[in-house]
């Protein structure tokens, strides 16, 4: 896909019904470069253009078409098109995920206050835990009135038992807890493990807190299909991250395939350089060369490449929200070994719909995985089940339609949402 000039924006706008403030049913409109008033205007502030597109994107179409004037502050790489197709602007920006580096991330914050500044939105929406962090600190500031805080899990820093990660800790907890607590700050968390855990150490007010698991999954695109035949495929879609549980799924595959054992084991993802797990380009070039795995990169249409596997496996041992892809495997009708951990869980029901195991355990995987390549039957049931689970539960449009209510309900009553 083309990338776009940096320094370019590019907007389409669909104006807005005031009837209810006005007394008439006309639209009012804010064409590029002029200041927008400010009850229209809704700024999401993420990390890196493909997640926006992966993750949020139908929500900001819908944005859009209420009549939101929508704004996206990213990392610009390969997708901004995608994002400008559907009527938002995207505005450069760059945070960096990893660095922490005092002066360069006090001039982000710099750079993040004169953007909001500039743009003077009324409602604005980070997602992630630097992006709440630092758009918080942005947002109290300048004074934007509105501020919804997402965290899909609580990520590295949450599950890390390194040295850094320890010491990070609890100023994370003390920095969250500050500017987690304001008035007219709502928190999305993705799973009940999150939001007890927010509300215990009083980082998140129990009446400021939606519980939304995931994203949602589009039930159109993501349908089940017969398995391909040949070997079954036990396929691992994922960013390229050792806490992700991709070595831990190598070993496994190694374990089954020295049984006699048929199968094709796949990695498929995209390499993540800025996260501290990420796993080399080598490494997965090495793991291919040995025979233990195949490394399929970043794919975009991953319902096809779901419809070529038989079982999907996610041994995560990294702070989740709720995967989106256990979702889109759930609704691929394909049955799910994963790791008993928070979120993970909440797509998977042991013996249901799947399997669970405890991370970083390659034999109990390997035990796991080789109970479904041996039984096409379990399979089967555990795929239709996954199924059900993902039409009753875990719909994309009840998760954008409840987002979407709470925008509303911010803009249209007071910055408290009262």
């Amino acid at each position: 896909m083309r990338r776009m000039p940096a320094d370019r924006g590019g907007c389409s706008f669909v104006g807005r019904p005031v009837g209810d403030r006005a007394g008439h049913g006309e639209l009012v409109g804010v064409a590029v470069g002029e200041t927008p008033p400010r009850d229209q205007t809704l700024l999401y502030l993420v990390t890196e253009d493909w997640y926006f597109a992966s993750h949020r994107l139908t929500l900001a179409s819908r944005a859009v078409r209420a009549g939101f004037r929508v704004l996206v502050a990213c990392r610009v790489r390969d997708h901004a098109d995608a994002i400008r197709a559907v009527g938002c602007e995207v505005i450069p920006f760059t945070i960096s995920r990893s660095g922490l580096n005092p002066l360069r991330e006090a001039a982000t914050l710099w750079r993040l206050r004169r953007l909001y500044q500039n743009l003077r939105p009324s409602l604005v929406h980070h997602v992630a835990l630097k992006p709440v962090l630092y758009g918080s600190l942005a947002a109290r500031a300048t004074g934007v009135p509105r501020v919804v805080n997402a965290l899909a899990g609580l990520g590295h820093l949450s599950t890390s038992t390194t040295f850094k990660a320890r010491v990070l800790r609890p100023l994370l907890e003390l920095a969250l807890r500050q500017v987690l607590g304001h008035e007219g700050t709502w928190i999305i968390v993705q799973n009940p493990d999150d939001r007890r855990l927010l509300i215990e150490r009083r980082i998140a007010r129990a009446d400021r807190t939606l519980l939304l698991r995931g994203v949602g999954v589009d039930l159109l695109r993501f349908h089940p299909a017969p398995e391909p035949t040949g070997p079954p495929i036990v396929l691992l879609p994922s960013r390229m991250l050792w806490a992700k549980g991709i070595g831990t799924f190598v070993e496994a595959a190694n374990l089954i395939r020295r049984q006699g054992i048929r199968a094709r084991f796949v990695v498929a993802g995209r390499l993540d350089p800025d996260n501290p797990t990420a796993i080399l380009e080598t490494q997965l070039r090495a793991w291919e060369a040995e025979g233990s795995v195949e490394w399929w990169g970043h794919q975009e249409r991953m319902e096809e490449v779901l419809r070529t596997s038989a079982i999907v496996c996610l041994p995560s041992a990294y702070g989740e929200g709720v995967p989106k892809v256990l979702l889109e495997a759930a609704a691929s009708g394909r049955p799910v070994v994963t790791t008993a951990t928070p979120g993970c869980r909440e797509v998977v029901r042991d013996g249901e719909n799947g399997l669970l195991v405890p991370p970083s355990d390659p034999g109990a995987l390997a035990d796991a995985l080789k109970a479904l390549i041996l039984d096409p039957a379990l399979r089967a049931r555990f795929g239709m089940r996954g199924r059900a689970r993902a039409e009753a539960e875990f719909s994309e449009n009840a998760v954008i339609d409840a987002t979407l209510h709470l925008y509303e309900r911010l803009v249209s009553r007071s910055p408290n949402g009262e």
